[in-house]
């Protein structure tokens, strides 16, 4: 069964930086570091909803800005379930899962672009 969701779109993310390839790989190069989902993982476990909120938004927006399209998806979706004030656990393990996988594209994308 072939995965047909967009984990990254490439050329929607280089345009997003002035077609500067390098810059973008440099910035998925970063985004490899980033700890919104720990930090949201840890909010979730603490039921600190006001924190899980903040941590979501800010990693449904560096989706956004990197074009991480089905992180960004996902994000969203938890996002309206945290501020209704009900995450659910399925939608939480499908972020970890998505996030793994635009992890994994990243590895792929950056490696193709010679960096």
């Amino acid at each position: 069964m072939a995965d047909s969701k967009v984990y990254i779109d490439f050329s929607d993310g280089v345009k997003r930086v002035m077609n500067n390839v390098k810059l973008y790989i440099k910035l998925l190069g970063k985004f490899k570091a980033d700890t919104n989902l720990n930090d949201l993982e840890t909010a979730l476990a603490a039921e600190d909803l006001d924190k899980a909120k903040v941590a979501v938004h800010t990693l449904k927006g560096l989706a956004a800005n990197l074009s991480l399209t089905e992180l960004f998806n996902q994000s969203l979706e938890l996002e309206s379930q945290i501020k209704a004030g009900s995450p659910k656990p399925e939608q939480i393990e499908t972020v970890k899962t998505v996030f793994a996988a635009t992890l994994e594209e990243a590895e792929r994308v950056i490696e193709e672009n010679g960096q």
